[in-house]
């Protein structure tokens, strides 16, 4: 692997809030807390975040920094030299293979956002009822050449600026990210609460009320944690490898799971008083930012403005994200092939455009196709809902149950202190304790209740 690394602490801390903050928080965290019911589902995530989420972070950021090279051989480099199995990489293939397919179809939803991001900014969003929106949204993503044409040019802007390398490109972006994105969100907050109706919206979100906690609300508000926090896809190994020897474990996770409370909190803010105020539906689902919003959008004053200031945080939101989930594959293909990093960033996010084009057609001229028809849990599944399902049913539990087992019981005990840098002797037991028995547990009956559905 390079010898790249974050030039200063900070740089690391914006790295791994960049890689964290993103659509999971500002789109996916409010439709799943609308339709947990608000508060329950909030409630549970926020504890998900900080049981799950901070033994998680600090373990794949201790088997990055340890081993210093890409996460598909990052545990194999550190088990072989105890004498085990170099097989132990599959802690690393996994969560690699499951980010390199969520980015396969994540950056089809951030084309989305840059299609409508463009729809406000040039006035082209008719005002229209639900059913319109609807309609239009429809259209979008069922046009198969736009999509793929907008999937595109969001890979074309990931690609320029990760190619410049890990300070120049990766760094960089993630410096005037960070701002800008806070800046906009404040916008928008100070909008919806001027003009929403703040009382409903925040009653709904934050009023402490249990009786819509269900299973299955329990599942998805874990789930979301660990999609938000950015665990088991490998960008905190790939990151961890690049962090300096100074960087201290517990102060970066404090920083990544605060920024990701805070911006789920903050969109909360904006998107619910909206939502009560011109009489939609909070339990809209994945529609809610597409179908639901642009209504408001269209018929507020200065709609325009504010839909494409919404929609431009989207994709500044989904654009570090993209940059971290394809990384671990760019220094694999460094490290593996001897390639120059842009060559090795245009070789990954080529082939993860083209294994896109799966989940584009989903929605398209393939909607209707289910290939595993034959198997029952697969039978009501397109190509999209397999992709889905594979990455976050199977693939990320597992990544995640890997780390668990191999920091935990294998190898985390034999490492120096020098790499849990930050930790005393005590919340060092502890982290090995929730690595070995709270962790493993709660993976195991998430991944049991994902498979069987």
């Amino acid at each position: 692997m390079s010898a790249a690394r974050w030039s200063t602490d900070l740089g690391f801390l914006l790295g791994a809030v960049g890689a964290a903050v993103g659509l999971g928080s500002i789109w996916r965290f409010p439709y799943l807390a609308g339709a947990g019911g608000g508060f329950a589902f909030i409630a549970v995530f926020v504890i998900a975040c900080i049981a799950f989420g901070a033994p998680m972070l600090i373990g794949e950021a201790v088997i990055g920094r340890w081993a210093r090279s890409s996460p598909q051989s990052a545990a194999g480099t550190i088990a072989v030299r105890f004498g085990f199995s170099r097989r132990w990489n599959v802690v690393g293939w996994t969560g690699a293979i499951a980010g390199y397919l969520v980015t396969s179809y994540y950056t089809m939803i951030a084309g989305w956002v840059l299609a409508y991001a463009w729809l406000f900014l040039t006035g082209q969003y008719a005002r229209g009822g639900v059913a319109e929106t609807a309609a239009r949204f429809h259209a979008m993503t069922g046009d198969t050449r736009a999509a793929m044409l907008w999937q595109l040019a969001f890979f074309a802007l990931v690609t320029w600026v990760s190619a410049h390398g890990v300070n120049r490109g990766v760094e960089f972006a993630n410096r005037w990210r960070a701002p800008a994105l806070l800046a906009i969100l404040l916008v928008l907050v100070a909008y919806s609460l001027a003009t929403g109706d703040v009382a409903r919206g925040l009653e709904f979100a934050f009023a402490p009320n249990l009786s819509r906690l269900t299973p299955s609300v329990l599942l998805d508000a874990v789930g979301q944690a660990f999609y938000a926090l950015g665990i088991c896809v490998g960008v905190m190994i790939v990151y961890g490898a690049y962090m300096p020897a100074s960087e201290r474990l517990g102060r970066s996770v404090i920083a990544v799971i605060g920024s990701i409370l805070l911006v789920s909190g903050l969109a909360t803010v904006v998107i619910f008083p909206l939502v009560f105020h011109y009489g939609l539906n909070p339990a809209s689902g994945p529609e809610l930012v597409f179908q639901v919003l642009p209504v408001a959008f269209a018929e507020m004053p200065g709609g325009r403005i504010v839909g494409t200031l919404f929609f431009a945080l989207l994709v500044l939101a989904a654009f570090t994200p993209t940059m971290a989930l394809m990384e671990p594959w760019v220094s694999w293909l460094m490290e593996r092939f001897g390639l120059r990093r842009a060559v090795a960033t245009c070789v990954a996010t080529g082939s993860c455009w083209i294994v896109g084009q799966g989940s584009v057609l989903s929605f398209g001229m393939a909607a209707d196709w289910r290939p595993l028809a034959g198997i029952p849990r697969f039978a009501t599944l397109n190509l999209f809902g397999i992709v889905d399902f594979l990455s976050s049913n199977l693939l990320m539990p597992l990544s995640t149950l890997f780390v668990s087992v191999f920091l935990g019981w294998r190898i985390g005990a034999l490492a120096p202190d020098t790499e849990y840098s930050g930790l005393s002797g005590s919340q060092r037991r502890l982290l090995l304790f929730a690595l070995r028995y709270l962790c493993p547990i709660g993976i195991i009956v998430i991944l049991a209740i994902g498979l069987t559905g």
